[in-house]
């Protein structure tokens, strides 16, 4: 206080009457002990304890050095709350020494290896996005309430169980982000705003999911941490499973002087997960379900062994409206490593055949809660001369009891060794037929 009277007379024309107003008391900094010779281990130059002892109090630091042992305790001025731990003295003997004394040593790299299996298998998907005809982008993953409630996200949703970072960059996005749609909407809509109108984007990247109970500890930057201090390390860290996701709107195919044009509709989000599990090699199932931030009877759970790992169909028209997205958008989110981990070491070679095909088409009336999915998978796997199964018609109506429906599907038949004789056609048709009576599917 009485410097900063002195520059007010000095500088300011003030004056500086009698009298002394205490209020309080000037805040005590708690003392930090140091090791003398951790600047030099942490800067890999030669400090003495004479140049710490001078810069810290250069610095305006009440420095105590025991010689005996080389400890230092520093207290630094009221002022000083960045002075918590011996690190925070090293950044400031640092300052004095000078950054162009610290030597700069390159990193010794290992020999080439080239990419491991889940680097591989990640460029590989985002090259079939790519292919696809999805643009690739990349998101900050930073979230907060808001973006999950205009998700339309529960107050239970596992997704708003979110890691919080300890500095973030913006109080309205506090978290790392448990889902890739956010990050990806927030680029269509920034699209939308620069007056794109056919918008097909796709994202790789992983999303952050906290272990609770589990504390991350803090180890010395003076020397390398151990086998076991990095084991630590690596179990403190959040889940980060890598996600791969997807937004269409518009126009899949753009009016041309020959055609219409023709829209996105919500099968071409699912036809983005199946086109990438042909890639990696590994089968999805699909049923319906009702997910947010999806339409109720427009979404699709993606399956692997039974297990959902991810959505793909059509967005809640709210979802689209609150992110100011005009008409239908499509989108998804899978989970890549659950699929990398599902995805043969070596693919199977595609089989084929010279001989001729026999299509056949069959219909079936089956109880409505019967999917078109898992009849498929029956008729695929009645006999050894199917080839491939398609799904052409659903119908409910009139024709068809309450309760019920009709399933139209074309089958193409086809041996590896001969011609199929009208034998070999009935058999597979009866066995496909008997198939279908087991989850009360009859012909029509």
């Amino acid at each position: 206080a009485q410097r900063v009277a002195e520059l007010l007379v000095e500088h300011g024309g003030g004056q500086i009457l009698p009298g002394l107003t205490v209020a309080g008391e000037v805040p005590v900094r708690p003392a930090v002990t140091m090791d003398a010779a951790l600047p030099a281990r942490v800067l890999g130059v030669d400090v003495s304890a004479e140049t710490v002892v001078a810069a810290l109090e250069g610095n305006g630091i009440a420095v105590d050095l025991d010689a005996a042992t080389g400890q230092i305790v520093a207290t630094g001025p009221s002022w000083r709350f960045d002075l918590n731990d011996p690190y925070d003295l090293v950044e400031e003997v640092l300052r004095v020494v000078g950054y162009d004394a610290v030597p700069s040593v390159l990193p010794k790299a290992p020999g080439g290896r080239g990419l491991t299996r889940a680097q591989a298998l990640r460029r590989r998907s985002g090259l079939a996005l790519a292919s696809f005809g999805l643009t690739e982008v990349k998101s900050l993953p930073f979230v907060g309430d808001g973006d999950f409630d205009k998700l339309g996200l529960a107050a239970d949703d596992a997704r708003r169980d979110t890691v919080q970072l300890a500095n973030p960059l913006s109080s309205e996005q506090p978290a790392l982000t448990s889902t890739l749609l956010i990050g990806l909407l927030r680029s269509t809509a920034l699209n939308v705003s620069r007056g794109h109108d056919d918008i097909a984007l796709f994202e790789v990247a992983r999303i952050f999911q906290p272990k609770h109970g589990v504390e991350a500890p803090i180890y010395g930057v003076d020397r390398r941490p151990t086998e076991a201090e990095y084991a630590a390390l690596n179990e403190a860290l959040p889940i980060q499973p890598h996600h791969a996701s997807w937004v269409m709107l518009g126009r899949a195919v753009r009016p041309s002087i020959n055609a219409e044009g023709v829209d996105f509709v919500w099968s071409d989000a699912l036809a983005v997960a199946h086109d990438l599990a042909r890639v990696l090699n590994v089968e999805l199932t699909v049923e319906a379900a009702q997910y947010a931030p999806f339409h109720p009877g427009r979404c699709a759970a993606l399956k692997l062994d039974g297990q959902i790992i991810g959505h793909a169909g059509e967005l809640d028209p709210r979802i689209s409206q609150a992110h100011g997205l005009p008409g239908r958008v499509m989108a998804g989110e899978i989970n890549l490593d659950a699929m990398f981990d599902a995805a043969p070491e070596v693919g199977e070679k595609p089989s084929f055949s010279t001989f001729p095909v026999a299509k056949e088409d069959f219909a079936f009336v089956a109880p409505a809660a019967v999917t078109a999915g898992a009849l498929s998978e029956l008729i695929a796997g009645a006999h050894e001369f199917v080839e491939s199964v398609r799904l052409f018609d659903i119908y409910t109506g009139d024709q068809v009891e309450v309760g019920k429906k009709s399933l139209a599907y074309k089958v193409r038949l086809r041996a590896a060794d001969r011609t199929l004789s009208d034998a070999d056609i009935k058999a597979a048709r009866e066995a496909i037929l008997a198939q279908a009576e087991t989850i009360g599917a009859v012909s029509r």
